[in-house]
């Protein structure tokens, strides 16, 4: 057994520190003396450290103390969990260190106001702070759901580049992740409502307006035929969707996606040779005459 004075000198906590932790619940001594001192076990300091784990990966107090209390918390699964958190955010550390290594040098690098993704942050914090069943229901349980905020703001600027790629800009990424979170129970109420066999028809639907967009390969990809089907296939995915802004760059990545030697080799297997570069071309050409809102 330490005292809390041995404890605070072992682990740099204030005593006044540990005594909130017990006023609140986080941290109870294992043992009072008969003169009301705190006592703490090796089981009590392991729970210290379990704490100190999550405070270094931005946790709240009072998100740990119900973490910690949950009946099939499992220590060895969450020191793996936390190892995994801390490397992303030494990497992050990392990537910050050599950023600011090429500026002592003298290199001029963009500024980070346009990949702030803290509005879409504190969005997603606040969210999960106001639908806990919703996301134990569909993120399997809080934890989950932090994970996910701990890679994200460990990785925001990758996050930003791709937002900004996608949705033309920050501020229109977050206005559309922020109605998919006010409508988030309608969202992913409609997807569990479809059936094996739904998912079967809009696979099928899919695949077989493809198989028209290249029924004929040596046609211009251009020509009104080709065009009515992308038409098709475009309308076909927005309704289908499941949130309802896809962003005004999404089939831009889309075409890009086509000329990855990944999607060369499914694409033109299926629907035959040059298959992957006729769509894309067929999307480019839709997109560049008549650009619609999608």
């Amino acid at each position: 057994m330490k005292t809390i004075g041995q404890i605070a000198a072992l682990t740099g906590i204030s005593t006044r520190t540990l005594q909130y932790y017990d006023e609140i619940g986080l941290l109870k001594p294992s043992k009072l003396t008969p003169s009301g001192y705190r006592l703490y076990s090796s089981e009590a300091l392991e729970r210290l450290q379990q704490i100190l784990f999550f405070k270094e990966l931005g946790f709240k107090l009072q998100e740990i103390k119900k973490i910690l209390e949950k009946p099939e918390f499992d220590k060895r699964i969450a020191y793996g969990k936390q190892k995994q958190m801390l490397l992303l955010k030494r990497n992050r550390i990392d990537r910050l260190i050599e950023l600011l290594g090429r500026l002592e040098k003298g290199e001029t690098c963009m500024s980070f106001k346009e990949f702030d993704l803290s509005e879409y942050i504190d969005a997603l914090e606040s969210f999960k702070d106001s639908n806990e069943d919703a996301v134990i229901k569909h993120w399997g349980s809080m934890e989950a759901f932090d994970e996910l905020l701990h890679k994200l703001k460990n990785n925001e600027s990758d996050a930003a580049r791709l937002a900004i790629k996608q949705f033309g800009s920050v501020e229109k990424y977050t206005a559309a992740m922020k109605y998919n979170m006010e409508h988030f129970a309608k969202l992913m109420d409609r997807q569990q409502e479809l059936t094996e066999e739904d998912r079967d028809e809009i696979f099928s639907k899919q695949n077989a307006l493809f198989e028209k967009l290249t029924s004929d390969l040596a046609e211009p990809a251009s020509c009104d035929r080709v065009q009515k089907v992308v038409h098709e296939l475009v309308v076909f995915t927005q309704d289908t969707a499941p949130v309802p802004d896809l962003g005004e760059g999404y089939w831009d990545m889309v075409i890009e996606s086509y000329s990855s030697e990944t999607a060369k080799e499914i694409i033109d297997t299926k629907y035959g040779p040059g298959a992957s570069t006729y769509i894309a071309q067929a999307l480019q050409s839709y997109f560049s005459n008549s650009k619609p809102v999608i």
